[in-house]
């Protein structure tokens, strides 16, 4: 059996390699590309070189630990919204679900908390945090500016409407490529680029897992370590 696997094998490579030299392609290239793709998908970037703000005053980095706490507030107007505080200080303004249901929205800030903690990337949080990289112009306009911000709310509403369809993916392991192949489109001109495709799946997953639980509790402490690639609620 083992004998005869082989030489279809074997049969199998041939083919490969007159295909390759009908397209002029080198079966080295082929196999390294392959690879590469492979790593792209399966394979999340290790923790240490996620961070993107390394050698920017310490006032222009995102959070590197730190818990976050949310809470449910009644507005003046009766409608309910999410608070998010850090040490006591207010993290971006009082947000409800802005919608004719109450889906939770309100607390997908855990979802830009998962991005800077996995991806080490949110122009939103920065922008919430006043971290912006103000020392670099340039990188202040093109990173940390409107355009990445609404790209950063565009991908949160794009896998909110998806997880919405799939249970908010309680139980969920792997995400479709569609979906992720969509969002390392919209990204491509954008320092996260660096990033792999697993990244984006372990980052989602991990903030939908966080806002699970608070939705499910009304809120919560979550704990974010961007130096282990975690959060979680406590």
């Amino acid at each position: 059996m083992k004998s005869q696997m082989r030489e279809e094998l074997g049969d199998v490579l041939w083919y490969l390699a007159v295909i390759a030299r009908e397209f002029d392609l080198d079966l080295d290239d082929v196999a390294i590309a392959s690879l590469g793709k492979n790593a792209d998908r399966w394979k999340p970037t290790a923790s240490e070189e996620i961070i993107l703000d390394v050698g920017y005053p310490a006032n222009e980095q995102l959070p590197r630990q730190g818990r976050f706490i949310f809470e449910l507030k009644t507005l003046p107007d009766g409608r309910t919204a999410s608070m998010v505080t850090l040490e006591g200080q207010s993290v971006g303004d009082p947000l409800t679900d802005a919608s004719h249901i109450q889906d939770g929205y309100r607390f997908h800030d855990a979802c830009h908390l998962a991005h800077a903690a996995v991806l080490g990337w949110s122009p939103v949080l920065r922008s919430l945090m006043k971290r912006k990289r103000r020392s670099n112009p340039a990188v202040d306009e093109a990173e940390d500016g409107g355009r990445a911000i609404a790209i950063e709310e565009g991908i949160s509403a794009l896998v909110f409407a998806y997880a919405a369809d799939h249970d908010y993916l309680a139980g969920v392991q792997r995400l479709d490529h569609e979906l992720l192949d969509t969002i390392n489109r919209m990204v491509a001109h954008l320092e996260v680029s660096c990033h792999r495709i697993a990244d984006w799946e372990k980052a989602i997953l991990t903030g939908y897992e966080v806002w699970r639980t608070l939705n499910e509790r009304g809120g919560g402490v979550v704990e974010f370590d961007m130096t282990r690639q975690s959060l979680k609620v406590v």
